[in-house]
């Protein structure tokens, strides 16, 4: 049975998010295949491990965690990854063959948490480093996006440096590319956090305020007028992607916000995440603004080098039938699976694909050379100019 730590939380205002998502995903992998250990990271980056966190209301009183689970750290101990006490007692309280993030956010989703785990050496699932970054952030999505010809919306972006510093003239500059209405977001969080639009000036640095308590990254973009807004989530890696069916976000704002997300969904018996939030499936687009979404999508996976499952969303300007890529969410929230339901697969196998790519990639990637066996220092007398027992660099 293969031993699958499943990996959420984290120090992110998306915190609760994961947990949401890592609980349903615990929930839907097949037991008869996989020993599910999950670990969770608090919001101070303490990680714990127990049966109870598969619970979503072990997490109502933080206080249960800390009773109920082990305090732990994750290391390679020779040919395994093993899962440590960091108590008086460090003895190993589990081990695992392969991670699954299911994380949103900065720290964990943004390549931060992958580059542990790619240091380790333990298989993971999902973007590497540099994908999860990129599509973590963005303002480097949409250099990607403009590089390789998508269709984009106009948009500036400027440090909170620059905005306190001299805010007129940044106020200037935005204004001298984008027209209002405009939107204003922090450039490397999700969830719809931080996100305001503004009709004109005071409004514009009222978001903008508001944005930059979240980020030190800033990015404007011109609102679609008429909009509709359309999802869709591709699974695979650079080799091969399959596409899901599109869904059409319904909300009664004027752009989808937190609440419509993971609020209003879940009112009755607490949020099911992404999961809740209302929509239509498949969304009410013709035949060739939808192939024109795929092919986008298609594109920019590729180019941004994304693996495992992500969801792609699209601003559609119904007047024009113009669709628009806004942006990458490379671990989506409850994974996008709700989309892959109409194309007949379940949850439980799309976690079971995206493991499948994951071991694949893993096998692949360790076939390729990393390092060398030789050591060039072996016969090192050493540097010009050193001094001492190990020398010392000028």
């Amino acid at each position: 049975m293969i031993k699958v730590g499943v990996i959420f939380g984290g120090e992110t205002v998306e915190h609760e998010v994961s947990i949401i998502s890592a609980v349903q995903a615990m929930n839907k992998l097949d037991s008869e295949k996989y020993d599910i250990i999950p670990i969770y990271i608090s919001k101070e980056g303490e990680w714990y491990t127990g049966k109870a966190l598969r619970e979503i209301d072990t997490y109502k009183d933080m206080d249960l965690v800390k009773r109920y689970t082990k305090n732990v750290v994750l290391y390679k101990k020779k040919d395994r990854f093993v899962l440590q006490n960091k108590g008086l007692l460090k003895g190993i309280v589990n081990d695992v063959d392969i991670i699954l993030p299911v994380v949103h956010g900065t720290n964990v989703e943004d390549g931060v948490l992958q580059g542990y785990l790619k240091t380790i050496g333990v298989p993971f699932v999902g973007s590497d480093v540099l994908a999860s970054a990129v599509a973590q952030d963005k303002i480097i999505q949409k250099d990607v996006f403009e590089v390789n010809s998508l269709p984009i919306t106009k948009y500036h972006w400027f440090y909170d440096c620059d905005y306190k510093e001299d805010k007129d003239k940044v106020i200037k500059e935005i204004e001298s590319k984008i027209d209002y209405p405009m939107i204003i977001k922090p450039a490397t969080l999700g969830s719809s956090v931080g996100i305001s639009s503004a009709d004109k000036k005071s409004e514009l640095e009222e978001a903008i305020e508001d944005a930059i308590k979240y980020d030190s990254k800033i990015i404007v973009e011109e609102k679609v007028q008429n909009l509709t807004e359309v999802n869709i989530s591709v699974l695979g890696n650079y080799e091969s992607q399959k596409l899901s069916e599109l869904e059409e976000v319904v909300t009664d704002n004027d752009l989808l916000t937190f609440d419509d997300k993971y609020i209003n969904g879940g009112k009755k018996g607490g949020s099911k995440g992404m999961a809740s939030a209302n929509r239509k499936i498949p969304a009410t687009i013709d035949k060739k603004l939808k192939e024109e979404v795929e092919e986008v999508a298609t594109k920019a996976f590729k180019a941004i080098g994304l693996k495992g499952v992500v969801r792609i969303d699209f601003l559609i300007d119904k007047k024009k039938n113009k669709a628009y890529i806004n942006e990458i969410n490379s671990c989506p929230g409850s994974l996008a699976f709700y989309l892959w339901e109409p194309k007949d697969k379940s949850f439980t196998v799309l976690l079971d694909d995206m493991i499948n790519i994951a071991i694949k990639s893993y096998k692949k990637e360790k076939s390729k050379v990393r390092s060398f066996k030789s050591n060039i220092l072996s016969g090192f007398n050493g540097l010009k100019g050193s001094k001492g027992k190990f020398g010392k660099l000028k």
